[in-house]
């Protein structure tokens, strides 16, 4: 028997009821199971090839809003990181908001929970930083397009001195959105407590906190800006929150499904290097999309050379169709480490919160 615990230890397996130090949350946004099906068979040729097929715990989660069957990233993401469900377009509000009217009961969110526990949070993402899923995750505002009162808001955090390590895309469309208010991303930073960077490298080794914006996110790699966010937050003892979105929309087929592949890479990574039993890692997406593997032959490539894009901006190729539209259908939940047993069959996608809640032993707050 000592033995065998001896040697679960020493794989990193983590023990029943064990607590996690750190919660690495990805999230792929439009990452439904047909989309992990193709990124596979497009980048290993077999099917079951992704790092996240292999994760040994599995579920599949609902994501229907409060009010629709086919879930946005606003309502998806807000069940995800609050377990409350709420209306398309609204971020981290009940369902008690009007979108674009209305406020709503304010739903307190995983990195909330983290941030008053004197954790380390981050947020990395690949879509802009106040856009629906990232917001989520420290704003809370009835209209999902409101850059400028959700920037804000990550500088005026309710719990804790806010999200320690920010890195993304979107700067011109918030200093845009600032325009309106006399104010820019430059200078409202100045008081905000944490250094604005303009590229990764400049980051310090040594740096605990750190906001880095881009234009475009072909302005920085993603795969290093996960690894760097990590190294900055693991310098707490306490541990860290982190989530991190990778843009799975195969509005454009092939790029959606290279950008699937990244991430994918990105989760093993990291698997990788926090293979203890500390840390649990998720995966799952806030919504799918439609496009499906409907043909094609062992052997032959994915995407054939024929033009299979539309001018309707739709696809229809040899072996796939993509239609330009969420879709309403379960998603993965991939887990491993404490906590990681608790993912399994089929689950709601507000259970996700809970599983990470009970993976820190935290306690919800009674209402």
């Amino acid at each position: 028997m000592r033995v065998s615990l001896l040697l679960l230890l020493a794989l990193g397996v983590p023990l029943c009821g064990q607590e996690a130090k750190n919660v690495v949350l990805f999230l792929g946004d439009a990452g439904g199971v047909a989309t992990l099906n193709a990124a596979s068979l497009l980048g290993h040729g077999e099917p079951l090839k992704l790092y996240i097929q292999t994760m040994p715990n599995i579920g599949l989660s609902d994501t229907s809003t409060a009010s629709q069957w086919v879930s946005d990233s606003a309502a998806g993401m807000t069940a995800v990181v609050t377990g409350q469900k709420t209306h398309n377009g609204v971020v981290s509000q009940g369902p008690d908001a009007v979108r674009r009217e209305k406020d709503g009961a304010v739903l307190k969110t995983i990195l909330e929970y983290a941030e008053q526990h004197g954790l380390s949070t981050g947020v990395v993402t690949n879509m802009n930083v106040t856009d629906a899923t990232p917001a989520a995750t420290y704003a809370h505002v009835n209209n999902r397009g409101d850059f400028a009162r959700i920037f804000r808001q990550m500088l005026d955090p309710r719990f804790g001195d806010g999200i320690d390590v920010l890195i993304g895309p979107g700067l011109p469309a918030i200093d845009e959105a600032l325009a309106e208010e006399d104010a820019s991303v430059a200078e409202l930073m100045k008081g905000g407590g944490r250094p604005l960077y303009d590229s990764l490298d400049a980051i310090p080794d040594d740096a605990r906190r750190a906001v880095a914006l881009f234009e475009s996110r072909d302005d920085f790699s993603l795969p290093q800006a996960v690894q760097r966010a990590i190294a900055m937050l693991s310098k707490n003892p306490n541990g860290f929150f982190l989530m991190v979105e990778g843009d799975m929309h195969t509005s454009d087929v092939e790029a959606g499904l290279r950008r699937t592949l990244e991430l994918d890479d990105i989760i093993r990574t990291t698997a990788e290097r926090l293979r203890n039993d500390e840390t649990l890692i998720l995966f799952t997406a806030d919504h799918s999309f439609d496009l499906r593997v409907h043909g094609g032959m062992r052997g032959d490539p994915l995407l054939q050379d024929e033009e299979g894009a539309t001018e309707d901006g739709t696809y229809r190729g040899e072996a796939v169709r993509m239609d330009r539209t969420h879709t309403g259908e379960e998603v993965v939940v991939a887990a491993q480490g404490p906590g990681g047993e608790r993912v399994h069959g089929y689950m709601p996608n507000t259970q996700i919160f809970h599983i990470m809640m009970q993976a820190y032993g935290w306690d919800k707050d009674t209402e």
